[in-house]
């Protein structure tokens, strides 16, 4: 199945590119997610006639997310959670907390840009966390989480 890209999507293309992709992801999450739309002749028309609307929809988007990376760069976020004597967490720290830690700290994060690469953390120490905010734009601020007494 063919589709013409109406936002850019990570490892398939940017806004406008006519790509192949398997019938089952083009007609079940492109399509009806907006992503996409089937690239028929009458399509392609209607396409070209919104591009430069898209384009500039996507532009400001990615201005948003440039600032808001230069804003969240190098941010320090401290989380106290119970530990044992080693430093183990009784539990752990996930996406939720750290947005929920991010908005006490005045900045808006959904826990969805929250990337954790090696899954929660269960042990007390400094972090780096990626935040992935659009296509190719990523913030890391740090994450200390520390023993509650």
């Amino acid at each position: 199945m063919e589709v013409i890209l109406l936002k850019n999507i990570a490892n398939l293309g940017v806004l406008g590119d006519k790509v192949k992709v398997r019938s089952g992801y083009g007609r079940n999450y492109l399509v009806p997610g907006g992503f996409a739309v089937s690239a028929t002749a009458e399509n392609l028309e209607a396409f070209e006639v919104r591009r430069a609307e898209l384009e500039r929809a996507a532009a400001e988007i990615q201005a948003a997310a440039e600032a808001r990376k230069s804003q969240l760069d190098g941010v320090m976020l401290t989380l106290a959670r119970k530990a044992g004597d080693e430093g183990r967490l009784f539990g752990s720290v996930g996406t939720a907390d750290i947005a929920a830690a991010a908005l006490e700290a005045g900045f808006q994060i959904d826990k969805s840009e929250v990337r954790l690469p090696h899954g929660a953390f269960r042990v007390a120490g400094e972090y780096d966390v990626t935040l992935h905010l659009y296509t190719d734009i990523d913030a890391v601020i740090k994450l200390a989480i520390i023993p509650d007494a």
